[in-house]
């Protein structure tokens, strides 16, 4: 499973999800976790109510099971949810990207909570899905 990170120091969870211009990105199971990539992303992303910056984030994160932000808006929240994406705010922004992965691969090996069972869930479309992404393109 892909799990994402908003970063500015590829260290910590300390960016904005709408305002981020780098998320970093891991694979993870119960045996461990490697790093895969950095998706960068440009552009004016500061600007509030340019709902604009976030589509390339949601298309970049959709094979992703979850991801850590500092802070999401509710309509990023929502349209992250609505692709199967799990957003989680980070308790700080000192908070460690590899402590939370550690973390999470512990988690695995055990008994996952029901939030995190849901969110390694595969992804299903619906129909009514399935017309919206059509109707974008």
């Amino acid at each position: 499973m892909k799990i994402a990170f908003t970063t500015t120091d590829h260290v910590h969870i300390n960016a904005h999800f709408g305002w981020a211009r780098e998320i970093d990105v891991y694979e993870i199971n119960a045996e461990g976790y490697q790093f895969l990539e950095t998706l960068n992303f440009e552009g004016d992303l500061q600007q509030d109510g340019n709902e604009d910056k976030v589509t390339p984030k949601l298309e970049a994160l959709v094979d992703c099971a979850i991801v850590y932000v500092t802070a999401i808006g509710g309509t990023a929240a929502a349209k992250l949810i609505k692709k199967g994406v799990t957003p989680v705010k980070a308790r700080s922004e000192q908070e460690e990207i590899k402590e939370i992965l550690t973390k999470l691969v512990q988690t695995l090996k055990g008994n996952p909570p029901p939030w995190l069972r849901k969110a390694l869930q595969p992804k299903t479309t619906n129909f009514v899905d399935e017309l919206e992404d059509e109707a974008t393109v």
